[in-house]
């Protein structure tokens, strides 16, 4: 630091280059809190540093399938500080939501540095996180993991699972409609993208078929204030007990329009219950039923991206990371956004600004603290002290 506690540039001292705070991930949380950490003052690649391992800006909209046009986007909310206007609900959400991320990082200079995969967090010397990527080591004050859920696609294991003489394949990997013409499909999951993925093999598909583990909710009418806090403080519940978290669409139902009535109405989305077992040509259930199947397709969502964060053992018994706010409760330091009830476009913008004011007030602290101890390395009164900064100050002004 210099003499009025001004840390001057990034070094290298012992091999780890160091921050006050390092974001994992440049999705829409990520972004959101590199936004948050330049509006107070911190610089990119001086205080901080945006790390992400995918290659180019998008998040894990640059991975989503070219069906999946803007127009389908459910409730895609604006980054801080930049609308979202003018997009061609046409064309696919991988490419606008990548040019809009790519102009978002150019436009507020976060100097993103990808590809760079982080293999594990663990704890460093003087308080500090050492952070080991492929891009070297970072010692850093404070954590915001923005990780996601996309690298860690769910996939549930039944019996006979390994016999089927089928594909096999996961939301993750999508291909688009036409890759299933003339098939039998089985679509597994009652979210989102099940239901999309439904609606748009069955025009091309010989058959399909939709299996759930509990029977879909469909919900009619606008999505208010009220039902979102509601939905959100579910998923909160769980993350402050130290559960893995819901995602907060599980909760808030699949919002009905007219492609859904129409699927509906057609028998696309008339759902089955889980089967009991998959058999090499198919699927079947205890009751005697069976369908034959082509592909099965996966729907079954993502885990959260937190296993480079195992060697400081923030998982409770639940198998999730207990939460106050976006904080992890066993270490102050360390802030997950875009996880739990902040897994939404608008709920990961509110977690980078509320990460961010917490990771100040820690930063001040012990900015405070490490004055305190000069202080009284020097044998300073707080009268003194106060001398010597204000003269200081007078000089560099």
């Amino acid at each position: 630091m210099n003499e009025i506690g001004v840390r001057e540039a990034a070094v290298d001292t012992g091999g780890a280059r160091q921050v006050d705070v390092v974001v994992i991930g440049a999705g829409q949380a990520g972004l959101s809190a590199a936004f948050h950490l330049r509006r107070v003052g911190l610089r990119p690649e001086r205080d901080f540093v945006v790390l992400d391992h995918a290659p180019r800006p998008g998040g894990a909209w640059q991975f989503r399938w070219p069906s999946l046009t803007y127009g389908k986007v459910h409730g895609m909310h604006s980054l801080p500080g930049m609308e979202l206007t003018g997009a061609d609900p046409a064309r696919p959400s991988s490419e606008v939501i990548a040019e809009y991320f790519d102009t978002y990082e150019k436009t507020f200079g976060l100097r993103v540095r990808r590809p760079v995969d982080v293999h594990r967090v663990r704890e460093g010397d003087g308080g500090r996180l050492l952070v080991e990527t492929s891009d070297g080591v970072w010692a850093t004050r404070a954590l915001i993991n923005a990780t996601g859920t996309w690298d860690r696609p769910f996939w549930p294991r039944y019996p006979g699972q390994e016999t089927f003489l089928g594909r096999q394949v996961h939301t993750a990997r999508y291909p688009g409609p036409e890759a299933f013409a003339g098939q039998r499909v089985v679509v597994v999951g009652g979210g989102a993208s099940g239901t999309q993925h439904l609606m748009e093999i069955a025009p091309y598909a010989a058959s399909t078929t939709w299996v759930t583990r509990r029977p879909p909710v469909f919900r009619e009418g606008p999505f208010d204030e009220e039902r979102g806090r509601a939905a959100v403080a579910l998923v909160e519940e769980r993350v402050r007990e130290g559960l893995t978290p819901l995602s907060v669409v599980s909760v808030t139902g699949l919002p009905v329009n007219d492609a859904i009535r129409e699927a509906r109405a057609n028998g696309v989305l008339d759902r089955l219950p889980m089967f009991d077992r998959i058999t090499p040509t198919g699927v079947a259930w205890d009751d005697g039923r069976v369908v034959a199947a082509d592909v099965i397709l996966w729907a079954t969502g993502f885990r959260a991206v937190i296993d480079h964060l195992a060697p400081l053992k923030l998982r409770e018994p639940g198998g999730g990371i207990r939460m106050t706010g976006t904080r992890a409760a066993l270490d102050p330091r360390v802030h997950l956004v875009g996880y739990g009830p902040s897994a939404s476009t608008i709920g990961a913008n509110r977690a980078g600004r509320a990460a961010v004011r917490e990771i100040q007030r820690l930063l001040d602290r012990e900015s405070r603290e490490n004055g305190d101890r000069e202080s009284r390395e020097r044998g300073e009164s707080p009268e003194d002290r106060a001398h010597r900064e204000s003269a200081v100050v007078a000089r560099v002004s």
